[in-house]
């Protein structure tokens, strides 16, 4: 367990070196790659969304690919396709970019449904089929999308199923004062992160989530992660609660938080600090309710989560 956590905090560390005055939002990255899942970073445009992702994989001994969605992005430009080899006279699978430890998906909803579904097998499976033939993904495997929230003019909207591939949704937010300050004097000579130190390797990140998975989940916070699960799905507010896939990804969220935080057990502050970040963008709100109001999901799943007693 001590190395887990020597593992999380090599990277939260080495990418704060880079990502000033942020540390919630290092802390949401380097947890969602300690639980095996995927992040959506949603914030508005040179806050740092793309730095995150390449101070994350900087700082890991892996592969890592970027992969800029538009709307003339065809699935096999992600996935890989099929190639006729004239010398062999036989097709052979070319991988595509999907193929690495961390990818970056940026500007996810810039590309059309059908190239956004791509990713959901290999999301899900950490595998990619093609012509019928299945190819597995290399571990550790990390895709941490982007978008603006703000920006509608040839975007596109990502589909309930897709949301529902992402542990959390977070932003990385305008720094303060002081930090930004910090960023323009870092900058005089360059990126820093192109200079990133790779502090950890795949199987330390392995290891690390394989320690995750250990960690005490007692039977009275399982019941109140349980309660604010079924509170979503019965809620006039919500047309939409969160799935099971849901439930199982803020089970394994509070874990990896734990293992972040040096514990070996989760404790009421992590389900409480993970609750609206893992579930609001898992609902969907019913607008013609009237209990809704103006209010955004995160809001509404803020002011359920107050109405729900807390374990002692």
């Amino acid at each position: 367990m001590q190395h887990a956590y020597e593992t999380a905090r090599r990277l939260r560390e080495n990418m704060e070196s880079v990502i000033l005055g942020k540390h919630e939002a290092v802390r949401s990255i380097v947890l969602t790659l300690l639980a095996g899942e995927h992040l959506l970073l949603e914030d508005v445009p040179g806050v740092g969304k793309t730095l995150a992702a390449k101070a994350l994989a900087g700082s890991i001994d892996t592969k890592f690919s970027r992969i800029q969605f538009t709307p003339d992005l065809l699935p096999s430009d992600i996935t890989g396709s099929s190639i006729y080899r004239s010398d062999t006279q036989e097709f052979r699978f070319t991988p595509g970019p999907i193929f690495a430890n961390v990818v970056l998906a940026d500007e996810i909803n810039r590309a059309p449904p059908r190239t956004q579904s791509a990713l959901l097998e290999a999301m899900s499976d950490h595998q990619v089929s093609v012509d019928g033939t299945t190819y597995p993904l290399p571990q550790p495997f990390i895709v941490v999308a982007t978008q603006n929230p703000f920006e509608f003019e040839g975007t596109y909207i990502l589909p309930e199923s897709q949301m529902d591939r992402f542990l959390m949704r977070t932003s990385i937010g305008y720094p303060p004062r002081e930090s930004e300050r910090r960023v323009l004097e870092s900058h005089r000579n360059g990126e820093p992160v192109d200079s990133i130190a790779k502090v950890v390797n795949a199987d330390d990140i392995l290891a690390a989530q394989a320690a995750v998975r250990s960690v005490r989940f007692d039977e009275s916070l399982q019941d109140y992660l349980l309660e604010i699960v079924e509170a979503t799905r019965s809620t006039d507010a919500f047309q939409l609660g969160v799935s099971t896939r849901a439930a199982l990804s803020f089970y394994r969220g509070c874990q990896a938080r734990a293992i972040t935080e040096e514990r070996e057990f989760v404790t009421p502050d992590d389900v409480k600090s993970l609750a609206v970040s893992t579930l609001s963008h898992r609902v969907l709100i019913d607008d013609f309710s009237g209990t809704a109001g103006r209010q955004t999901a995160e809001e509404l799943m803020a002011e359920l989560l107050r109405k729900i007693p807390v374990p002692v």
